[in-house]
């Protein structure tokens, strides 16, 4: 697997079944580990790849996060809470994690931002 490209055996999106927690009332939540189309999403939003953990890169945020456990989070336009990392660094540790990107993919509201970075096995259960 290249680290734009996720693996041949998975689709680049998927649809979520039931949309509880942060995505209850979204029209399409959507399910991807393809990294061109989360650094898409990101850069129409100007969003930065950051983290909140202390990496070989530089040391913890003061901000909680809660991601998985891969420590990676993005920095919006004038919300820089988390420390920033390289698209690099930020894709090292989303695979090594094995989380997936899920996000609201409602067209109907400007660049809606609500995303959440999950281990992607327990979300896999919800999937269509």
């Amino acid at each position: 697997m290249t680290s734009k490209q996720s693996p041949a055996d998975e689709p680049r999106v998927r649809s979520i079944k039931t949309l509880d927690g942060p995505f209850r009332g979204a029209t399409q939540a959507v399910f991807t580990r393809d990294h061109e189309l989360i650094q898409q999403w990101a850069d129409k939003r100007q969003a930065t790849p950051a983290t909140g953990e202390a990496t070989s890169s530089g040391p913890a945020a003061a901000s909680k996060v809660n991601d998985g456990g891969a420590g990676i989070r993005f920095n919006f336009p004038g919300v820089g809470a988390f420390r920033p990392i390289s698209w690099n660094e930020w894709f090292e540790n989303f695979d090594h994690h094995a989380c997936a990107f899920v996000y609201d993919s409602d067209m109907s509201r400007p660049l809606n931002s609500r995303y959440r970075i999950v281990k992607a096995d327990d979300w896999k259960d919800l999937l269509s």
